[in-house]
């Protein structure tokens, strides 16, 4: 099999590193890659967000299954993009991506389905969110809206720095796009860990916690 991974990171890197391992694997490009993922698979020089080249890859090189590793190629739709062309790749649809891509829609889904979840209040408006703020419990927690490239949470023990974390996501804008909305949530204490499932639609296999 010839197997495509996007991404540049950690992440991707430990893909590259176990499939290399598969005796049905005989080759493995990665797009665009790293200097430590050079060692281990044929670096492309295509970002991860660029759909198109991407497919374009795919078909020249008659890759047999594309692995996506980063977020926003998820949550901008390229699973559905390379199925629609019926290209064989791993990872979830736009739809389903959602619940990476967007905090708000994952907390209202854990409340639809009565999904055990910290309580939040979602904010559009500055004024709004610090009116909150003023009679709520510390510590709290405010969190970007999108993705953030993991620099979206802020857990804050004081009004003061819940007021400053406010300002630097609604009107400082450092975060960009992902601070269109917040959310402010309740500070949960305990072990954090990250628990994936994989599943074809119908079965599904837990991997080991992190």
């Amino acid at each position: 099999m010839k197997i495509l991974v996007i991404g540049s990171g950690g992440r991707e890197h430990a893909l590259v590193w176990k499939i290399k391992q598969s005796p049905k694997v005989e080759k493995i490009y990665c797009a665009p890659g790293n200097g430590g993922i050079a060692q281990d698979a044929e670096c492309v020089d295509i970002k991860a967000d660029n759909i198109e080249e991407l497919k374009k890859f795919v078909k020249s090189k008659k890759i047999d299954l594309t692995i996506v590793g980063p977020e926003a190629p998820l949550v901008t739709g390229i699973v559905d993009a390379f199925v629609k062309e019926g290209l064989k790749i791993f990872g979830p649809t736009k739809a389903a991506a959602q619940l990476e891509g967007s905090k708000v829609f994952t907390k209202e889904f854990l409340n639809r389905w009565n999904i055990p979840t910290g309580a939040f209040q979602t904010f559009e408006n500055l004024k709004d969110a610090k009116d909150f703020l003023e009679q709520a419990s510390f510590p709290i927690v405010v969190k970007a809206e999108g993705l953030a490239a993991g620099k979206g949470v802020f857990i804050c023990e004081t009004s003061k720095q819940a007021r400053e974390a406010v300002d630097q996501i609604m009107s400082d804008k450092v975060l960009k796009e992902a601070g269109k909305r917040i959310i402010v949530e309740e500070f949960l204490e305990g072990v954090e860990a990250s628990i994936l499932a994989i599943s074809d639609g119908e079965s599904y296999v837990v991997l080991e916690p992190s």
